[in-house]
């Protein structure tokens, strides 16, 4: 599994749950369909007479997420950018990858779409559907990937406590402990269970 993969998944749901801000900086989220997806980019439209629209471009921070029905998560968060070189080009192209779009916007009135990409995030999967669960994060475009879960540090005095409270079993025996980053469900009972707090929330 790699960023393009996540890229490919949220393609293939399609309808994803994509979230905002407007301009008192409260958050808003609609259905929003994934047209394309290329090499490390992800690829949508909406028209400029909504208010998603101006929300785009006046705070380009966006989160997108969207499951499958095996219980694959995919969230994207990231930067949207309005695609200025030669718009109409990728709103044809839009429309060649995803025809319903003839029905919704027939002949020329396409044109009121407006394209956006998204290269540059931190993208996740979280598959809930094995066990023990999957998690996993990537860079997209460089940008730094954000730490999340917790770490188990130098000050662990080996009890066991840790091990015994998680519902995944994904911590190891060690000098100190170890927490299986890619099996954690970030749920916080070894932090909370910590006799002497030598677990600690990373980043």
């Amino acid at each position: 599994m790699n960023a393009q993969d996540c890229l490919q998944t949220l393609r293939e749901i399609k309808d994803v749950s994509f979230a905002t801000v407007d301009q008192e900086g409260h958050p808003q989220i609609r259905i929003i369909d994934v047209m394309l997806v290329d090499e490390g980019a992800l690829y949508f439209c909406t028209s400029r007479g909504k208010d998603f629209h101006a929300q785009l471009l006046r705070d380009p921070h966006v989160a997108i997420v969207g499951m499958t029905r095996d219980f694959k998560m995919v969230r994207l968060a990231g930067e949207v950018h309005f695609i200025t070189n030669d718009p109409h080009t990728w709103i044809d192209r839009i429309f060649e990858q995803n025809p319903s779009m003839n029905d919704v916007y027939p002949g020329q009135s396409r044109y009121v779409l407006d394209p956006f990409v998204i290269d540059n995030g931190c993208v996740e999967i979280f598959d809930l559907g094995v066990s023990p669960i999957y998690r996993q994060t990537f860079s997209l475009g460089g940008a730094p990937t954000h730490l999340q879960g917790f770490q188990i540090t130098d000050a662990c005095i080996g009890c066991g406590t840790c091990a015994r409270n998680c519902p995944q079993q994904c911590i190891t025996p060690g000098k100190p402990f170890a927490i299986a980053q890619e099996h954690c469900l970030h749920c916080g009972l070894c932090y909370e269970n910590c006799p002497v707090q030598a677990i600690e929330k990373r980043g």
